[in-house]
């Protein structure tokens, strides 16, 4: 099995899985980036994630995150944050183009996980990213955002 996606599999934060996906870019893209932000909110039901241009914040929207997971295996869920955020890291590099990043999306994973994991299904549309429960996703009034502890970390310095 592909090193990438054992260490996807058995990720256990977003920071984990975030490594991999700058590992995965850097590798095959030659770009990087650091100091990111993960935000978790409420956001509209059509939108899973976005990246605001020109800031550092990668904000997944907590209704599809929430929905997403429940009776996932650790595998599904660790993947669809893969698919996720490698999708809006490529935005957070500049690739605005969302027809250009979806494809590169399909491309990169498609090359890592192989035709059959599940990664590469959400990649490629066929098990829609949450589409089957946007009906059900609770519309109620937004909660606080989240901002995640201990994310990006790989490049920060400390002064002791």
């Amino acid at each position: 099995m592909n090193t990438i996606v054992e260490e996807v599999d058995n990720a256990q934060d977003f920071d984990s899985i975030l490594r991999l996906v700058k590992r995965v870019v850097e590798e095959k893209l030659g770009m990087r980036r650091a100091g990111l932000m993960l935000i978790i909110a409420d956001a509209p039901p059509g939108i899973l994630a976005y990246h605001e241009v020109g800031s550092n914040a990668i904000v997944v929207n907590r209704r599809h995150l929430e929905g997403w997971v429940i009776g996932k295996s650790k595998t599904e869920k660790n993947s669809y944050i893969f698919v996720v955020l490698l999708h809006e890291y490529l935005h957070s590099l500049g690739i605005l183009d969302e027809v250009e990043v979806r494809r590169l999306v399909r491309t990169l994973v498609q090359e890592y996980f192989g035709p059959d994991h599940i990664a590469t299904r959400l990649a490629g549309g066929e098990a829609a990213i949450g589409g089957e429960f946007i009906a059900g996703v609770y519309l109620g009034r937004p909660r606080e955002p989240v901002l995640v502890k201990d994310f990006d970390t790989e490049n920060l310095s400390y002064i002791g």
